[in-house]
């Protein structure tokens, strides 16, 4: 039975190089390296990991290990390498355990007979729908290096895209975040200090800080209610969106906010044209287009529109008109997209559109980050400074009935 054997070695230009790799015999590892000019100086067994079959101990396989395993098959399929070959290098190289023990699965999967795809879609948490859909057009096509490229290219952008949102919501999350932790802190520990030293003075005290008294009083006496209720809030949300009138109905709040909804607008039509495009020039259907890229749009409303896109199309409608009617797309976007069925060019034009759209998404984010900002300082200064100025209108009314 074959055993996976840890190796270290040097390749031609004398740097140190590693990797794992599976014979019946160390001297097969041995080799195998000098086959391909490695000369080893550490062959041994891998020790066995005493967490690997505890799930949730095991590291995740980010988006990133794969835009990089597509981006290095690619280039290997190109230079000529068998397809069996290249997964085994791309095993061997691996340093994601979790990757590295589905890709030996694949290799397995490959060896007795099926096809890449086919191995592929073992795996639905680590290849969606597209990855599979596109590399079965490329093992049909004959083009697999090709469809790996403008797969790994295809991701690299998504995922530009998505640290773009996701760098926009983290600034006045945090911040938002920190301001009622600061808040807590000054109603249940600083505020109480004071009210002691208040209650000695034997006058009446400002309204202001009889306010912030009344609030810190409540919160201490509350705390436990209130951060039951923030735990209560959040699961209702999550249960509302969990269900799929409630997703609906929340996806369409979003798409009516003033500033997040045109946000979110611009991010699905850049997504839905990237992915059209990308599946298109490979040799993939108009409907399986649709439907995958439906399935992935992230918010119901624009999903529906894209499903009733698909519907029309089946009927004999273009492509154009539904999405006019759906509302959800802009004018411009329809009008392009009718010139690409128009003249042929569909998946060009769908690029372009994407690319427009990811200079779109760029504008937004910094137009939302620089509208949060001064908000976001306004609602420090007034929340946190009037809890302060309120402690201290006492202070001042005493030093005035002094002076």
């Amino acid at each position: 039975m074959p055993t996976i054997f840890e190796w270290k070695g040097k390749n031609p230009k004398g740097r140190k190089v590693k990797g794992e790799m599976e014979a019946e015999t160390s001297d097969q590892i041995k080799q195998n390296l000098l086959r391909r000019k490695i000369t080893p100086t550490l062959v041994r067994k891998k020790p066995k990991d005493l967490f690997e079959n505890v799930k949730f101990l095991q590291p995740k396989v980010k988006e990133s290990d794969v835009i990089i395993f597509a981006r290095q098959f690619s280039t290997m399929i190109d230079a000529g390498l068998p397809l069996l070959q290249c997964l085994d290098i791309l095993y061997s190289q691996q340093d994601n355990p979790t990757f590295k023990k589905n890709l030996k699965k694949i290799k397995e999967s490959v060896e007795s007979g099926e096809t890449f795809a086919d191995a592929l879609k073992k795996f639905p948490k680590i290849f969606n729908e597209l990855f599979i859909n596109m590399v079965a057009a490329g093992e049909a096509g004959g083009i697999l290096d090709v469809i790996l490229s403008r797969l790994s290219a295809y991701m690299e952008k998504m995922a530009k895209l998505k640290r773009q949102v996701k760098g926009a919501m983290t600034y006045p999350i945090i911040t938002m975040i920190v301001a009622v932790i600061v808040v807590a802190i000054i109603l249940v520990f600083v505020i109480p200090v004071f009210s002691e030293m208040f209650a000695d003075f034997g006058s009446s005290l400002p309204t202001p800080t009889l306010i912030v008294v009344a609030m810190s009083n409540f919160t201490i006496h509350n705390i436990g209610y209130i951060l039951g209720g923030i735990i209560a809030v959040g699961f209702a949300l999550r249960k509302i969106y969990a269900n799929p009138k409630g997703r609906i109905f929340m996806d369409e709040l979003f798409l009516r906010l003033p500033v997040i909804g045109l946000l979110i607008r611009k991010v699905a039509v850049a997504k839905f044209t990237r992915t059209a495009s990308t599946m298109l020039s490979s040799g993939v259907s108009i409907l399986e287009v649709l439907d995958i890229v439906a399935k992935t749009a992230g918010n119901k409303i624009v999903e529906f529109a894209i499903q009733d896109v698909r519907s029309g199309i089946s009927e004999g409608r273009s492509m154009a008109d539904p999405l006019l009617e759906s509302g959800v797309f802009p004018s411009m976007v329809c009008s392009m997209i009718a010139v690409g069925e128009s003249t042929g060019a569909l998946d060009t034009m769908m690029g372009k559109i994407a690319d427009f759209y990811d200079d779109e998404v760029d504008q937004a984010v910094k137009n939302l980050t620089d509208m949060i900002e001064p908000f976001m300082l306004v609602f420090l200064g007034v929340v946190v400074g009037g809890l302060v100025i309120s402690m201290y209108l006492p202070i001042f009314k005493m030093a005035g009935a002094i002076s």
